[in-house]
């Protein structure tokens, strides 16, 4: 059962040649099985049983939501009623979230059933998962790489099919990079699309939560979901939710391709290119036209991106103080004390490195100079964005400059740990919706291909996206040991 999708899982259930006990039931056991990825943190087995015992009463009724008895798990920084809640954290280990996010809510409202939390880097501070307090997280297909950050442990977990699909958030590439290192299919909608409340804030004008999968056609299930207005979350945009299934089998013919020539410079792995031009050139098969365009303030996104999620976290940490929640210190001798002793045991490295530079950039006689200034950059590479797709439809490149990297590769140096989300933190400054999808391989490692629309065009992102899964199956790909 672990090799099918969404959908056919959903058929499957509503064929009743498998009850969401069992199914739940098999899954757990996959968990168990290949608990050496250190995907996950927590796994809530009693839980899951109890939620797949109503959702096949719900099934039997004839009355239940579409993914009623599919299991999934969620990355641990949304907040889930009486679990864990780490962000990968030793400041959170002992949070017990009082409350769902919203869209923890949603998908038990939709009738899924949650096997656990998975691992992820440091409150969402990281791009290869080897920041998290609970150890790395190791991709499924080469057991001494990294499975991308910061939503590593989802999408390990969904490329070793121990389970149909997860969510994850996306700061500055977090769905997308992860996705495409590992193989699966990761969406990281327009900023606004999804609810944030409850969802540990990093950098709250970049992050959004999304899905992700085997398949588009899975990830058009699950956004329709995730998706919608809530009036809990101040940023989330009053719009209405299409149904994203819908237009998947839609003709590409006479599409336009914007091909960003700053993306195919000399930074760019040659096997990588020679990756995304075949995956491009299969689209020229479905009838899509390609465009060169050009973004000349694409290159200032990684410095403007690192004043900014910075300060914005500098901001969003100050809450973690040992005194209202998370760890603190034992036996302080006063309150500075008590402050010092327990920021400094309860968050790592990275962690920390990022709140000095926020802290930094925010504070008097540097806040015009550097964050003001970032943002005016923001404002560019945003008006590049929308110049280039008056112009196309879709913008296609890579994820990932290089396919997976080895554990401890670049742990000693961070600028060129940043630079691995070279081709995915622009969008993030855009707020713009993006995906990757699995399009080949390199020395067996997998490469993603990267789609980029127009705000609120994830219909049309879902439908390009599957119709080349159509035509090719890196998709279906599994690692071996997986099967």
């Amino acid at each position: 059962m672990h090799t099918k999708t969404i959908t056919q899982l959903v058929k499957g259930l509503r064929a009743g040649d498998y009850s969401s006990q069992e199914l739940t039931q098999s899954y757990l056991a996959r968990i168990k099985q290949h608990q050496a990825l250190n995907s996950f943190i927590t796994v809530t087995d009693e839980q899951a049983m109890a939620a797949a015992k109503q959702a096949d009463a719900r099934l039997a009724s004839g009355n239940a939501p579409l993914l009623t008895g599919i299991p999934i798990a969620h990355k641990d920084i949304f907040c889930t009623q009486g679990v864990r809640t780490s962000c990968g954290s030793k400041m959170l280990d002992n949070f017990i979230a009082p409350y769902n996010a919203t869209v923890v809510d949603k998908f038990n409202a939709a009738g899924t059933v949650t096997l656990g939390k998975l691992n992820m880097d440091e409150f969402a501070m990281g791009s290869s998962n080897e920041t998290s307090f609970y150890g790395a997280v190791h991709n499924p297909w080469a057991n001494n790489t990294v499975p991308g950050g910061s939503s590593g442990g989802s999408a390990a977990a969904v490329a070793a099919r121990l389970i149909p699909a997860a969510t994850g958030t996306d700061t500055g590439g977090s769905i997308r990079q992860p996705a495409a290192l590992c193989g699966i299919t990761g969406l990281k909608p327009t900023y606004g699309r999804v609810s944030r409340y409850g969802m540990i804030a990093y950098a709250s004008s970049l992050d959004q939560g999304g899905p992700m999968t085997q398949t588009a056609e899975d990830a058009a299930l699950m956004l329709q979901v995730m998706a919608g207005f809530d009036t809990k979350d101040s940023t989330s945009v009053e719009r209405e939710v299409p149904d994203y299934s819908a237009g998947l089998n839609n003709s590409l013919k006479g599409l336009k391709i914007g091909l960003p020539k700053e993306f195919f410079d000399e930074g760019l792995n040659s096997d990588m290119a020679a990756a995304i031009e075949t995956a491009v050139n299969e689209y020229k098969k479905l009838g899509a036209e390609v465009v060169e365009v050009s973004m000349p303030n694409l290159k200032l996104a990684i410095p403007a991106y690192y004043v900014i999620a910075p300060a914005e976290c500098s901001a969003n940490l100050s809450r973690m103080d040992g005194v209202r929640f998370g760890h603190r210190c034992t036996e302080p001798a006063d309150l500075n004390d008590l402050y010092i002793r327990s920021r400094g045991e309860g968050f790592g490295t990275e962690v920390k490195r990022r709140i000095l530079v926020g802290t930094y950039a925010l504070s008097e006689g540097y806040y015009d100079a550097y964050y003001i200034k970032a943002q005016k950059i923001r404002r560019l590479i945003s008006d590049d964005f929308n110049k280039a797709l008056e112009q196309v439809d879709v913008i296609m490149g890579p994820v990932s400059p290089t396919p997976a990297f080895g554990l401890g590769e670049k742990t000693s140096d961070p600028i060129e740990m940043y630079l691995a989300d070279i081709y995915t933190i622009a969008i993030n400054l855009a707020g713009l919706p993006a995906m990757s999808i699995p399009a080949g391989f390199i020395n067996e490692k997998p490469v993603g291909l990267q789609i980029i629309g127009n705000y609120f065009a994830e219909a049309k992102l879902l439908n390009v996206a599957h119709q080349y899964q159509q035509v090719t199956d890196w998709h279906q790909q599994t690692p071996q040991g997986f099967e």
